[in-house]
């Protein structure tokens, strides 16, 4: 049995679909931040059979919420204040995304003006789908 310390102040990130954690790690940034990261992969689930769980010691400003609700909107983010749950919040999709993916059209006016920040909206939330702000550009 692994046993991973307990979280003073801070949040977790649970419910993360097996082998996404490092992705997830890597998208919000966690290894340019000065605090204590744990990830734990293929934990045992009931609910999903397998899951990765991250702990991260800090405010919850640390991370962009948009990011990890882009990623996958099924994550739940516990925030843990003297080493307890206070507070569960459940992720949804953002309508709009910036700087996260990039247009893949070469004929987009992000493709020629390097400076343009890259701006997705949520076309179809059932679906999924972004397309880009500028050309409409669906991205997959």
């Amino acid at each position: 049995m692994l046993n991973v310390g307990q979280l003073n102040e801070g949040f977790v990130l649970d419910h993360i679909e097996a082998g996404k954690a490092m992705m997830i790690y890597n998208n919000l940034g966690l290894d340019k931040l000065d605090c204590q990261v744990a990830i734990i992969k293929n934990a045992r689930s009931n609910k999903m059979g397998k899951k990765d769980i991250i702990k991260i010691e800090g405010g919850l400003d640390l991370v962009d919420l948009d990011v990890l609700g882009f990623i996958d909107h099924n994550i739940t983010v516990n925030i843990i204040k003297n080493g307890e749950i206070v507070e569960k919040k459940r992720l949804s999709l953002p309508s709009e995304i910036v700087n996260i993916i990039k247009c893949k059209n070469p004929r987009c006016i992000t493709s020629i003006e390097q400076g343009l920040k890259h701006v997705f909206v949520l076309s179809d939330e059932t679906k999924q789908v972004y397309r880009c702000k500028y050309c409409e550009e669906k991205y997959s």
